[in-house]
């Protein structure tokens, strides 16, 4: 069985920070190397314009957030990195997902309007066809009038690089709740995990037209940092839905006994998607477009999944009577449309740098305080289960 490094960070943020960089050392020099080859050959960004806007970030990160700051020194000291690389791994949701969105829309010169569709419409989606690109990440929460235990569950499958290197967290820290959390390595912010007042949080990539890196706000992992330190489900809400945002995103966040929300993200405003039927799901496009303030949806694979995903994860849940965790696994290992299935595998069709998996795959009991975690694709690794 394949298993995550398990780090025990405690102390100041910066404490945090120096005992990952130190413990993560390899990982996080091997994170880089992958990232910086991704930011030149799919994005066309050399290491020195990486580094200048990891950089204005840094500063926007210091003062919105400063307490990640300090976390980011000390995985800088603690791994011999500069500031400035850990800086890049933390703002590379931001500098990878608005390249990506230039991309679609400098190559997208079709025009559209609803008289070119007959009896009007949407219009269609942008970017397909461009490259192949996984944004993936199909995520679920069940709420325990639907459970087999009567607990909310939480789950998620992360595709991504293949190559990229993982860790979970155990966060102990004064005056915060107790954390335990899937990150990459040299990544402060756990992007997908729980805490010792029952709150979750699961996450999915999102593009939209607006999505730009230069307008410089608070940086997706820094929210996903800031909203596992919450102790209630209000406070978490508004981790999400105050201030301004450079690039879209979805945050599913869910707390015991039975409180759950999705959080649609653009720079252009928020959309708020409650439970029905006792579950909740989402993928890669947006749900509500309008209640975002966008027209449109974008894609970045020639292979766009996000839809078919969705169907069939919704499917699955709709058609099981009661939820356990034996069935979320199930789901999560699902093959339907492979290799680009809830458990996704590389498309051999595409030469190795382009292929893309599931990563890591987690299923969190909150009533429990559980986490349960399989690195790699789901169906080919045991899950391993995690307790605060």
């Amino acid at each position: 069985m394949k298993t995550l490094p398990v780090l025990e960070l405690e102390g100041t943020p910066y404490e945090q920070g120096l005992t990952h960089g130190q413990l993560a050392r390899e990982l996080i020099a091997k994170n880089l190397e992958i990232y910086f080859y991704r930011f030149e050959r799919e994005t066309g960004l050399p290491k020195s314009e990486v580094l200048r806007r990891s950089g204005l970030y840094l500063d926007v990160i210091e003062k919105l957030a400063p307490r990640y700051a300090e976390a980011m020194r000390g995985v800088a000291e603690g791994s011999g990195r500069e500031l400035l690389e850990i800086a890049a791994l933390n703002a590379r949701y931001e500098l990878i997902y608005s390249e990506e969105t230039r991309k679609v829309l400098n190559a997208d010169l079709t025009p559209w309007s609803p008289s070119l569709k007959k009896g009007g419409g949407s219009p269609p989606p942008l970017g397909e066809g461009l490259g192949e690109r996984s944004h993936g990440c199909t995520s679920f929460t069940v709420l325990p009038t639907k459970t087999a235990n009567g607990h909310l569950l939480l789950a998620e499958n992360w595709d991504w690089i293949p190559e990229v290197q993982g860790l979970v967290l155990k966060i102990r820290e004064p005056g915060i709740p107790e954390i335990l959390c899937f990150t990459e390595a040299g990544i402060v912010g756990g992007k997908i995990g729980l805490n010792s007042s029952g709150l979750g949080l699961a996450i999915n990539g999102l593009n939209s037209e607006h999505d730009n890196w230069a307008r410089l706000s608070k940086p997706f992992h820094v929210r996903c940092w800031e909203v596992l330190r919450c102790p209630d489900f209000e406070q978490a809400v508004r981790v999400v839905t105050e201030g301004e945002r450079s690039v879209s995103a979805n945050f599913l966040i869910a707390q015991a006994p039975d409180r759950a929300i999705d959080l649609e993200t653009a720079p252009t405003g928020v959309s708020s998607i409650f439970p029905q039927d006792g579950w909740l799901t989402h993928t890669n496009h947006f749900l509500n477009l309008n209640a975002v303030g966008l027209t449109r949806q974008i894609h970045t694979s020639k292979r766009p999944s996000t839809e078919q995903r969705l169907a069939r994860v919704q499917q699955l849940l709709r058609s099981s009577s009661q939820i356990s965790l034996e069935r979320a696994i199930e789901i999560l290992r699902d093959h339907d449309d492979f290799p680009y299935s809830l458990c996704r595998h590389p498309d051999e069709n595409f030469p190795p740098e382009e292929r893309y998996a599931t990563v890591v795959s987690v299923v969190m009991d909150l009533h429990e305080k559980t986490l349960l975690i399989a690195s790699g694709p789901p169906c080919q690794h045991e899950y391993s289960m995690l307790k605060l």
